[in-house]
């Protein structure tokens, strides 16, 4: 009888008549490990560049404070400037990397967790350029003298403006990644269910908490910490687990089955 293939989880060898360990770069645990670093410098860059720098430099309504902050602090701007280019290319290579990892439990789930990304990462560069041209107009860079001070602080805190609500937008996408993660996390049978829950719950948090800044901007920061509860427990769990544990064993017929149900 010819025997069922398991999902390819990388070069392996018959040792003692028993298939070893995959072996290599696609091995499950060496590849979970590998996402779970580059998750960690997602979260070590957007937390620089998003989670410090951008809320130090933008004064919401005052183009003479922003403008201020940023001529004081133009090389603390520049780091965030490459920090967010930074972690939007992690960010790629932290999806394909998954993507790799768990494509064989749902490949067009895996699919979409990708273009997700791609979406939020394109979103985050742009609007790292706001920033950057934001910069060049407060310091002079730009010769802007015709608009006078008051014009030029005023095109600057726009720039700013377009660099914040852009980051909002980018949200959309940076939340709805979750749910796929998530989804695959549940159903792969490496990680415990109830972090694929929490990640796909935390998915609808960075939504609310996105449409919560445009449709009620008056409750924006309250919804903000309580929407902010679940993905702080859900990612750095995700990350944890990632580099901690890898995967967890699966017995191999019960991938295999996994996979042709998912298939």
């Amino acid at each position: 009888m010819e025997s069922i293939s398991r999902p390819n989880d990388g070069p392996s060898d018959v040792v003692g008549g028993r298939l070893a360990k995959p072996r290599g770069i696609r091995s499950p645990k060496r590849l979970a490990r590998i996402a779970g670093f580059l998750y960690l410098l997602v979260g070590i860059f957007g937390g620089f560049a998003e989670g410090f720098v951008e809320p130090k430099m933008y004064a919401a309504g005052n183009a003479a404070a922003t403008a201020g902050n940023l001529i004081a602090n133009s090389g603390l701007v520049r780091l965030g400037v490459v920090a967010d280019l930074l972690d939007g290319t992690v960010f790629i290579f932290l999806a394909m990397t998954l993507y790799i990892l768990l494509k064989d439990v749902h490949k067009s789930v895996a699919r979409a967790m990708l273009i997700l990304v791609a979406l939020a990462t394109g979103i985050i560069c742009l609007s790292a350029l706001f920033e950057f041209e934001g910069l060049r107009v407060a310091t002079g860079a730009v010769n802007l003298g015709v608009f006078g001070t008051r014009g030029s602080n005023a095109l600057v805190l726009l720039l700013l403006d377009a660099q914040h609500y852009g980051l909002l937008i980018a949200q959309i996408f940076f939340g709805l990644w979750l749910a796929p993660l998530g989804y695959l996390a549940y159903k792969s049978g490496w990680f415990p269910k109830t972090l694929g829950v929490v990640l796909i719950v935390a998915s609808v948090s960075y939504l609310v908490d996105m449409l919560a800044a445009f449709l009620v901007p008056g409750l924006g920061k309250e919804i903000h910490i309580m929407a902010s509860i679940v993905p702080a427990i859900a990612e750095p769990w995700m990350v944890l687990y990632l580099l901690v544990i890898g995967v967890r064993a699966v017995k191999p017929a019960k991938r295999i089955l996994s996979a042709e149900l998912a298939g």
